[in-house]
Formats: C-alpha cells, sequence, structure tokens
C-alpha cells in the first residue's frame, strides 16, 4: 500500500498536473488528494469517455494528464479510445480499478467486467501494468508509462487493486465549478422560411476566426469534411469517429490555451450522444470557449434519419447547464454575435437550424488525423509534454 503523495508528486515530475475521471471507491483516497491539491487541476466528467476526451484536448494544448476511472467504464470510453486518442496519436495515463479481480470478492456487477478487464485493454492496443503498491515501485512504473506514451503517442495504462492507496480524507471539498448567474436562453426570430446550408454557416465562421488567434475543431461527419473542403487551414481539426467528443476536446484544449479562443463546431445527432457534456461545459468551460451547433435534425452522413432535436431547445438546456449565454435561431448572423460579442466570464453557446443536405463530391481531408493533429500542434506551438 502506498499513500496518495508517493505517486501524485512522481507523475507531477513527469509533467502530469491534470485530471479528470469519474470516481470509484478504489480511487477515493487518491482523488481526494488530488481535489485538494491547489497546483493540480481536477475536473469531474459525467461520463469515463467524456473525461478520456477532456484530457485528449489538453494533451492537444501541450499538457500532460491522467483519467481515472472504474474499470466497468471502460465501455463508456471505447470510442473516444479507440476513435479519438488511438486515431489522432493523443496519449494519456489511464488509471483503471480492478472491480470483480478474479479471486477477489465484489459485487455482481462487476463478476464479468472484473475478468475481461485485461482482454479489453489490450483488445483496444492499450499496453497495462499493475498500479505500483510500494512507493520505491512508482517511479519505474511511470517511466515505463511516458517512455511507451512519447514513443508512439498512445495511451498507458495502471490497473489498480484493492486497497492500493492509503485512506486521504476530503478536508475541503471544491466547488465543481465557478458559481455563475443563471441566464435565459434567447430565440432569434426567423428571418426567413429557408435556413442557411451549413456551408453558408461555415463561410461566416471562416470568415469570423483567425488562423493565428482561433482554432476551429469540427465535429465528426460532413460538418469537417465540408470545413476541409472550403478552406483548409492549420488552425483547423477535424474529427472522425468519436462522436459527440468534440466539445470535450475544445474544452480540454481551451483550459490548456487560454490564450487561444477555441470553436467547437457541432452537430444535433453528436450533442445528443452526449448531453452530459453541457453540464460539464457549463461547470468549467473558460471565457475562450465557443459552443456553435449546427442542427439539421438529420443524422446527414449515414442517410438523412431524423434525429429528435425538433423536439427540444439545445440553448434551453446550454442555459440551464452555465452557459453565460445561449442562443438559437435560423440566421448566420449568430456566427457574428457569437465571435464579435465581448466574451463573457465563461463559454458561450449559440444553436442555429441549417437546411439538410450536403454538397455531392464532398472530400475527405487528404491529410491522415495524426497530420491534422500534429500541424495543429505545431501551429500553436504545443508540444507532448507542455509548452
Amino acid at each position: 500500500m502506498i499513500e496518495a503523495d508517493a505517486f501524485v508528486e512522481v507523475a507531477r515530475r513527469h509533467g502530469f498536473d491534470w485530471y479528470s475521471g469519474v470516481p470509484c471507491s478504489f480511487l477515493t483516497p487518491f482523488i481526494n488528494y488530488v481535489l485538494q491539491d491547489r497546483s493540480l487541476r481536477y475536473l469531474g466528467a459525467a461520463n469515463e469517455g467524456d473525461a478520456v476526451a477532456l484530457i485528449a484536448g489538453a494533451t492537444l494544448g501541450g499538457r500532460r494528464g491522467v483519467t481515472m476511472l472504474q474499470n466497468s467504464g471502460l465501455g463508456n470510453a471505447v470510442s473516444p479510445l479507440t476513435s479519438l486518442t488511438w486515431t489522432f496519436r493523443l496519449p494519456q495515463l489511464l488509471i483503471v480499478t480492478w472491480r470483480g479481480q478474479p479471486g477477489v470478492d465484489d459485487e455482481p456487477q462487476h463478476a464479468l467486467t472484473g475478468p475481461i478487464t485485461p482482454t479489453l485493454l489490450e483488445t483496444m492496443q492499450i499496453p497495462w501494468e499493475s498500479f505500483p503498491t510500494e512507493a520505491d515501485e512508482v517511479a519505474s512504473a511511470l517511466e515505463r508509462a511516458v517512455g511507451h506514451m512519447d514513443a508512439c503517442g498512445l495511451p498507458y495504462a495502471l490497473v489498480m487493486q484493492k486497497g492500493t492507496v492509503a485512506h486521504h480524507p476530503l478536508t475541503e471539498q471544491p466547488d465543481g465549478g465557478p458559481r455563475r448567474e443563471r441566464v435565459e436562453p434567447v430565440t432569434r426570430v426567423p428571418r426567413s422560411a429557408a435556413h442557411p446550408s451549413r456551408g453558408d454557416v461555415l463561410r461566416r465562421v471562416l470568415k469570423k476566426t483567425d488562423v493565428d488567434a482561433d482554432v476551429v475543431l469540427a465535429s465528426t461527419g460532413f460538418c469537417g469534411r465540408e470545413l476541409y473542403a472550403l478552406d483548409d487551414r492549420p488552425n483547423q481539426l477535424y474529427m472522425v469517429g468519436s462522436m459527440g467528443c468534440v466539445t470535450l476536446l475544445a474544452l480540454g484544449l481551451a483550459l490548456a490555451r487560454p490564450d487561444l479562443r477555441v470553436l467547437a463546431l457541432d452537430g444535433d445527432g453528436a450533442a445528443l450522444m452526449r448531453m452530459g457534456a453541457f453540464a460539464t461545459l457549463g461547470a468549467y468551460g473558460p471565457s475562450n470557449l465557443v459552443h456553435l451547433l449546427l442542427d439539421n435534425g438529420a443524422h446527414d452522413s449515414t442517410g438523412g434519419q431524423a434525429t429528435v432535436s425538433p423536439h427540444l431547445s439545445f440553448a434551453g438546456v446550454a442555459a440551464a447547464c452555465g452557459y453565460m449565454e445561449a442562443v438559437e435561431g435560423d440566421d448566420v448572423d449568430l456566427v457574428d454575435h457569437l465571435l464579435d460579442a465581448p466574451a463573457p466570464d465563461g463559454p458561450r453557446f449559440a444553436r442555429i437550424a441549417i437546411q439538410a443536405g450536403t454538397p455531392a463530391g464532398l472530400p475527405r481531408p487528404s491529410l491522415t488525423p495524426e497530420d491534422v493533429k500534429e500541424r495543429l500542434m505545431k501551429h500553436i506551438a504545443a508540444g507532448p509534454g507542455g509548452l
């Protein structure tokens, strides 16, 4: 058994000062220590996949991060671990608890997850080893983890067994985020019978964003492909896979790089997939984070199947979750409003209703996702170990 600081302080020397995750009783002393150290950053996530995406964004911004999760949460994290961190080569350290470890009594819900945990990690090509149980084992374990992460740009997992870390009390309960006054959602009256196209909105985004001052992260599907077709710029990243994760990626980057304005281009289908992200962005989102949702009421890239977006107000959700501004309408000028207005003390949101449909022959990026990531990190001068 080790004390929490025996791991955290060695990890700090390797640059690990960002943590996110979802609590597990095995992790309690570890999380309690990190929460109460003001020189470290801990961000609670709505689910484990969101935590992976958030730390990936911090990595994009040049930080080293740790995602902490119960092994049952690996199921929630499969998509970002296999189509975000793997695809873009965004390494992070995973601390995975081993509930239901063979030979250890546990609750019935862990009876299957426990025995298959090593196989789950190996299937996702994530090398793992047991979390160190002695203080003198910590340095070598972290050296192996960092060596792997730096060599191939992929995650490494430490699997924590029951009773590994000694009790650490939570004597101070930090806030989940800054306290903000609740805003009212604003609906702009439609100006015409026809909604703008996705291209109309993206052209306005390109006009209103600066290559050197802004980073634009485009959601998976036709959003990223159409942005690429209109103008491929080094401050842009086109998501592939990991549907719904663009906002968490943007949050991590915006927090890691407060000198940049980060614009997340979202879609209705993607936003609906990870609605918990609104709460996380509302709680932790900084003033340099902008969330623009293009809503065509359909999964356009898979044949136009309808989403349930006509039945809800995304601006209402954003306002209820703590965004400092939340507007919606069908006017391209909302882009100007969102990007020209003085930055409030927190994130801004706009949802623009757009037409369904996509231009014929829309190309896919000729660069690989890893190339796009490397180009962006070079453009914003962020390296894998820090700024």
